[in-house]
């Protein structure tokens, strides 16, 4: 982080979480400590005990793990500035991966923490409602190009509602929608050489099944305090900037329904001169994937305090 070279930080959505995530940050931070105490006052719950020791199956459940990673993401930011300085935050940009959007936008100070907080958790209920008795799911296509798993799922759509949910990495692509349209591109993507890999999630998100959770959220959107970003954001729907209250709000809206554009996100920002990323939160997912997208550029991965030390010696 010195000279003129551009970074940006980066934040994980769900399917990130697992028990213990964070628990190393709580116990020696008390900044840390701080942040899962006021989102423990938002829930009404102890969400520190279910990131720390609770059962797997109920930290996975969205309307849990969406307010768990995003705090948990802002717990071990807090934790990185304290220790780094006001200076390491000001960084180029900043993006996240669906839910990891508003943790961004909590980053950037567009959103308050509480709000965020409220609205995640919210986002998880709604999510999980519309899904809910659904027989839907999500599968990772890997090995095709993009180009070929819209294809597929275009072939697969006479057998039920399916689209492309997250554009993540070259050769690694998510699809969403009803189980026979998944089971079609599975048997479609074996065809062309690729492989299916069916998520462990409870339903199909960034499809138009999830269309009155997006309606929901809309309200709710409405009605959120969104102030102008601090630091630009690359918004998941579009891989273009947003700072701007209601193009913020209209992005957050948009992105329930539509792809995770992950790969075109992160290209954006390279064209840009983005050559460091930072992935605060847990998991190492994000810098797993720029790694596929351009190797060229360095990632760094804060989601225990040994990684950070790591990261704070550089």
């Amino acid at each position: 982080m010195v000279g003129a070279a551009k970074w940006a930080f980066l934040f994980p959505g769900q399917g990130a979480q697992h028990v213990g995530m964070g628990k190393d940050f709580f116990d020696e931070f008390e900044v840390a400590r701080e942040i899962y105490h006021r989102a423990n006052d938002v829930l009404g719950l102890d969400l520190a005990q279910i990131c720390f020791s609770g059962e797997e199956t109920e930290l996975s459940k969205t309307l849990i793990s969406q307010p768990a990673i995003l705090v948990t993401s802002v717990a071990m930011l807090e934790v990185f500035r304290s220790l780094k300085g006001a200076g390491a935050t000001a960084c180029h940009a900043a993006c996240g991966h669906s839910l990891g959007e508003y943790t961004a936008l909590v980053f950037a100070g567009a959103i308050g923490l509480e709000d965020a907080i409220r609205i995640v958790h919210k986002r998880g209920r709604y999510m999980h409602e519309a899904t809910e008795g659904t027989a839907s799911g999500m599968t990772a296509i890997l090995g095709l190009a993009d180009d070929d798993v819209d294809d597929i799922c275009r072939e697969a759509s006479a057998h039920g509602v399916i689209c492309v949910a997250n554009y993540n990495c070259p050769g690694q692509v998510v699809i969403s929608g009803e189980n026979k349209a998944l089971e079609e591109a599975a048997r479609l993507a074996k065809g062309k050489g690729g492989k299916a890999v069916p998520l462990k999630v409870s339903g199909a998100f960034h499809s138009p099944l999830v269309a009155p959770a997006q309606a929901s959220m809309k309200a709710e959107l409405e009605g959120l305090s969104v102030v102008k970003a601090g630091v630009p954001v690359v918004a998941n729907v579009s891989a273009e900037y947003v700072g701007e209250p209601e193009e913020i709000k209209n992005a957050l809206v948009a992105q329930i329904t539509s792809p995770v554009r992950w790969t075109q996100s992160m290209e954006r920002l390279i064209r840009d001169g983005v050559d460091e990323f930072y992935e605060v939160g847990p998991g190492k997912v994000l810098s797993g994937l720029l790694r596929r997208i351009d190797r060229s550029k360095r990632t760094n991965s804060v989601d225990t305090i040994d990684a950070l030390s790591a990261v704070l010696s550089q």
